[in-house]
């Protein structure tokens, strides 16, 4: 067995670990069924927490007609507003990166769920965040 793909400290470059979740949306607890609508991602390194949402309307209602979606866009705001921290956080506002994110991904039964952690690497959480959006949400 190698290490090869173990990462020590000072040898990922620019590159910081960070975690991601999907959040997804469960019109339908019973069903089993989701879209994804969002993506929260932390770094330690960088004591970065972000979240970028994209609701897909359309496919929501495919799922669900009687789906509250302005409940479910209120709920994905809050996910944004906690990671963006300041009075917006509510409560979490005086919570570090790292207690935010972990608050946000605990499980939940609730129409917005968060889904399993992953793991990365990268130089920019920021872009890290939007790219994947793009990959996994839209």
């Amino acid at each position: 067995m190698t290490d090869r793909h173990i990462i020590r400290p000072g040898q990922g470059g620019d590159r910081d670990v960070f975690e991601y979740a999907l959040l997804r949306v469960v019109p339908r607890v019973e069903r089993g069924e989701c879209i994804n609508a969002g993506v929260l991602v932390y770094c330690r390194g960088r004591d970065y927490v972000g979240a970028r949402t994209h609701l897909d309307e359309a496919r929501l209602l495919a799922l669900d007609p009687g789906a509250d979606v302005p409940g479910v866009r209120a709920a994905l705001r809050a996910v944004e507003g906690v990671c963006a921290g300041g009075a917006a956080a509510g409560q979490a506002a005086g919570d570090d990166a790292g207690r935010r994110f972990r608050w946000l991904i605990a499980p939940r039964s609730t129409i917005v769920q968060p889904g399993p952690v992953h793991t990365g690497l990268t130089a920019d959480p920021d872009a890290e965040t939007e790219r994947l959006l793009e990959l996994l949400v839209r």
